[in-house]
């Protein structure tokens, strides 16, 4: 089946997908609130360095894998000579099944905020919140509105899926990224002309403090580098196995990278100035987007309106996310079983919304999932793709992968910055996750 596996079209297409696999809710949604969380400019000049130190290496090796096995990560790890590989690619696909749930679920929220701000374009009363699963215990209300906007959401992904790699993904992605940029550009310029915008902006990117660069704010930056990349073995492994062998992975990693960095301080851009200038919490955590937000919406002339922009903008950058996350699992069927593409895009959109009903009930639930689920399992998943590059396939194979032109002095240091360096990085950032969420 390897043989018949597609590839992309076009570089213009395989950046926007990419991209727009890349940037997803760890970037609109996530950066800004750990923006605020760690302490503004020092936080982004360490999340700067670890995207260009650490996360465009680790891409590299992520799409070299997929590349060299022609395989989603269900069949590229044993593929490569990862020891117990085959379990160890199952193991992810239960990882990504039940983590494409419940950000399918935060994926709804958003629709359903976005729906909220439109109707105030018209004076109807909507309460937003009302989809946020509780504190504890249960909401009747909350779970059938979380119910039928993850089925649209999930739905809404099958009907791309099903259309394949040109049809459906780098179509939608071609479309999508670009609006999504024009979006995100007018919000910038509507956050920029608030009164005391301007010393949002300092604080957010030119206030670099040195005595606030703890280990803590370090290995943040470290762990949003690789959530805001969707580096974790899996979404950019099978993206990798449909590059052509002679696309450049430095250069397409460089373009990535870089795309993924513009749309995550333009986000920031756009959020942080605004909620400061209107003397608001920055540091409000996960809460920044759902919460906050719309209270600065409220507040500002046409508030309705870029409400809506903003979260227009939000759900199109999460839904190409949630496109990658489901290709992962759709590839994972069709690498493994004579399924067809199209059965195996509904039999998975159906096991996804099942699992995606038990972080619905609250936020006791809720969290621990998204912890577990996703920012922990996601660093081992990257730890184990780069150990795999790094340490099981042929020295020669991989600097083939990494330059196809040939390896060049920058190339085998390359290769030992990828043995050495990156895996010790992912093990602190990996410890720290295990330190401050989940003991």
């Amino acid at each position: 089946m390897s043989g018949e596996r597609e590839i992309f079209g076009s570089r213009f297409g395989l950046l926007m997908t990419m991209i727009g696999v890349a940037v997803g809710l760890g970037n609109v949604w996530r950066f800004p609130y750990m923006v605020g969380k760690f302490g503004g400019a020092s936080f982004v000049a360490i999340y700067i360095l670890a995207v260009l130190l650490l996360g465009i290496p680790t891409l590299m090796a992520e799409w070299a894998l997929g590349r060299h096995a022609r395989l989603g990560p269900f069949g590229a790890f044993a593929h490569a000579g990862l020891p117990l590989g085959r379990y160890v690619g199952w193991f992810f696909f239960f990882v990504v099944t039940v983590a494409t749930g419940y950000y399918s679920n935060v994926i709804g929220w958003v629709l359903y905020h976005g729906i909220g701000e439109a109707l105030s374009l018209v004076r109807v009363s909507f309460d937003t919140s009302a989809i946020l699963p509780p504190a504890e215990g249960f909401s009747s209300k909350s779970l059938a509105l979380q119910l039928a906007c993850t089925a649209f959401v999930l739905v809404s992904c099958a009907v791309v899926l099903v259309r394949g790699l040109h049809g459906g993904i780098e179509r939608a992605s071609k479309l999508i990224m670009p609006t999504l940029l024009g979006i995100v550009m007018l919000l910038v310029v509507r956050a920029l002309t608030l009164p005391g915008a301007w010393e949002g902006v300092r604080w957010y990117l030119l206030k670099v403090d040195l005595s606030q660069l703890d280990g803590g704010v370090v290995l943040a930056a470290l762990g949003q580098a690789f959530f805001s990349l969707s580096l974790g073995g899996t979404f950019m492994v099978v993206y990798g196995s449909y590059l052509a062998r002679q696309e450049e992975l430095g250069r397409n990693a460089a373009w990535t990278a870089g795309g993924d960095l513009i749309a995550g301080l333009l986000a920031g851009l756009a959020i942080v100035p605004a909620v400061i200038a209107l003397g608001m919490e920055p540091g409000s955590g996960p809460g920044l987007i759902f919460s906050t937000l719309p209270k600065v919406f409220d507040q500002i002339p046409f508030g309705g309106f870029f409400g809506l922009l903003f979260f227009v903008a939000l759900f199109g950058a999460a839904y190409l996310s949630a496109v990658g996350a489901l290709e992962v699992l759709v590839a994972g069927i069709t690498d493994n079983t004579s399924l067809s593409r199209t059965a195996a895009v509904w039999l998975m959109t159906a096991i996804v919304f099942v699992l995606s009903v038990p972080p619905m009930i609250n936020m006791r639930i809720f969290v621990p999932w998204d912890l577990t689920f996703g920012s922990g399992m996601q660093t081992l998943g990257a730890l184990f793709a780069v150990i795999t590059v790094g340490w099981c396939i042929d020295r020669h194979a991989v600097l083939r992968q990494l330059r196809p032109e040939g390896p060049t002095r920058s190339t085998v240091w390359l290769y030992h910055w990828l043995r050495f360096a990156v895996p010790a990085a992912i093990l602190l950032v990996a410890g720290w996750w295990l330190l401050t969420s989940a003991l």
